[in-house]
């Protein structure tokens, strides 16, 4: 069977919105939560900043993170999911260690 494969920018997009909008139900109050033009900012009242925004050159996102520096993850077919391009970290997961 041949399966349907989502182009990069569909992908990344639609990742960065899913997130987005968990963000700011699971943030609240806690940071200002912003997805514009393909870039998604995480700003807490103390000015930690995380900035996420497709890179479409390498077809990867790219995080930069005030705790753990800049990322680069790729999207991993076989686990669907977006992994770190120096690790097995996954994106969600380093996000979801960092924010709490």
């Amino acid at each position: 069977m041949h399966t349907l494969k989502i182009p990069f920018e569909t992908r990344a997009l639609n990742h960065l919105q899913s997130l987005s909008e968990q963000l700011e139900e699971q943030l609240g109050e806690k940071a200002d939560v912003d997805f514009h033009e393909g870039i998604l900012t995480i700003e807490f009242e103390n000015g930690d900043q995380y900035l996420l925004n497709l890179h479409k050159p390498t077809q990867q996102i790219w995080l930069s993170s005030p705790k753990s520096g800049a990322h680069h993850f790729s999207w991993n077919e076989t686990g669907d999911r977006w992994v770190s391009t120096r690790d097995t970290t996954v994106l969600k997961e380093l996000l979801k260690s960092e924010l709490q």
